[in-house]
């Protein structure tokens, strides 16, 4: 079947190579379409492709199947669930005992991982996963599933971003020696519950310790309040005196914290969460991190309905490479690129 590339989804597949209009090969029959592969096809200007019949398809030639409903969600959902139930017991395990057992980090993180080295929608995949209950474990569970992501997005190698994921789900570990009531209190904390709470990272860098053999696992749960400007916790340290994967961790914590459902506060709209780590990237986050956290994502953005400030509804076509929030959009038959029509704005992402 013969489709415009505006309505493409992902997860379908070319029943035909690609060839741009100068005759250069964008794409071969075959490959299975995502984000980044919808947005090479805008790149190179194709308008139509041939792609594999739809399975869930009406009559009418519509798609059954939600954007926001990936075909992985019935694989991976299962391994995240069991990965939070799981990190409850290494809770546990953390506070009774103040250890942890490396292998049994391992038995519980790398089968989810597994299911992500093939990279998804990372917007729909958290969204569809994230419930209101178990903040604490879920959000670890997050974080780690991140931290790998932006590993690999700066540079790091498969075996390494895997460390740097484990260093991601253990951040919070020391959370286990924290009071409950102070963990789960539903107004503001505090100066002496705060002074409490920030002791979670060294309590953290001290389980850790341990148990791995890796410094930078630790460092994970010591320095990732910490901010580039000295302004954090629990040592104030500034720029190069914060380990690599310690800002990387900052950035996915602050993330997924704000895309959280929690007794004391609403989820946030994507988009501005994405424009708050891009504030902060100028004094507290590390820039090269933060921005590359930003450049990675915001493809997972292409085909998501946007409400504009005008009111007007459209569909984010095609992203760009460092105007992050200025992306193509398309409302109806007209194409607006607001990197260059600077006068509409995006409200709000439609997901």
């Amino acid at each position: 079947m013969r489709v415009h590339v505006t309505d493409l989804i992902d997860g379908d597949r070319l029943s035909n190579d690609t060839f741009n209009e100068y005759g250069l090969h964008v794409l071969s029959k075959g490959t299975v379409l995502n984000s980044q592969e919808i947005s090479r096809l805008f790149q190179h200007r194709v308008d139509y492709v041939d792609i594999d019949q739809r399975v869930s398809e009406t009559s009418e030639g519509r798609t059954l199947e939600s954007t926001i409903n990936p075909r992985w969600l019935p694989t991976v959902q299962p391994l995240y669930e069991n990965a939070v139930k799981n990190f409850e017991g290494l809770f546990t395990q953390a506070s009774t005992q103040g250890k942890i057992d490396v292998n049994e980090v391992s038995q519980m993180f790398q089968p989810l991982l597994n299911n992500l080295q093939l990279e998804r929608d990372v917007v729909s995949m958290l969204l569809l996963l994230n419930t209101q209950d178990e903040y604490t474990y879920q959000h670890s569970v997050q974080v780690g599933m991140l931290s790998y992501y932006l590993a690999t997005w700066v540079g790091y190698t498969n075996e390494d971003a895997v460390q740097v994921g484990k260093a991601g789900f253990l951040h919070d570990i020391g959370k286990c020696r924290i009071d409950e009531q102070i963990l789960n209190k539903p107004g503001k904390l505090t100066s002496e519950e705060y002074e409490e709470v920030k002791k979670h990272t060294i309590y953290g860098h001290e389980i850790i310790s341990k148990a791995f053999d890796e410094p930078f696992i630790a460092f994970g749960a010591l320095q990732h309040h910490e901010r580039n400007d000295g302004s954090g916790y629990p040592h104030g340290l500034t720029g190069e005196a914060i380990h690599p994967v310690s800002k990387i961790i900052a950035v996915v914590d602050i993330y997924s914290a704000m895309i959280s459902q929690r007794v004391y506060q609403q989820k946030r709209d994507l988009l501005f969460v994405l424009k708050e780590l891009y504030r902060l990237s100028f004094k507290e986050l590390d820039p090269y991190t933060a921005h590359t956290f930003i450049k990675h994502m915001m493809p997972n953005f292409i085909g998501k309905q946007v409400e504009l400030v005008s009111g007007e509804s459209g569909i984010i076509v095609m992203t760009h490479p460092t105007e992050f929030f200025r992306p193509l959009i398309q409302i109806g038959d007209k194409f607006i690129d607001m990197a260059v029509e600077r006068e509409y704005e995006i409200k709000q992402v439609l997901l």
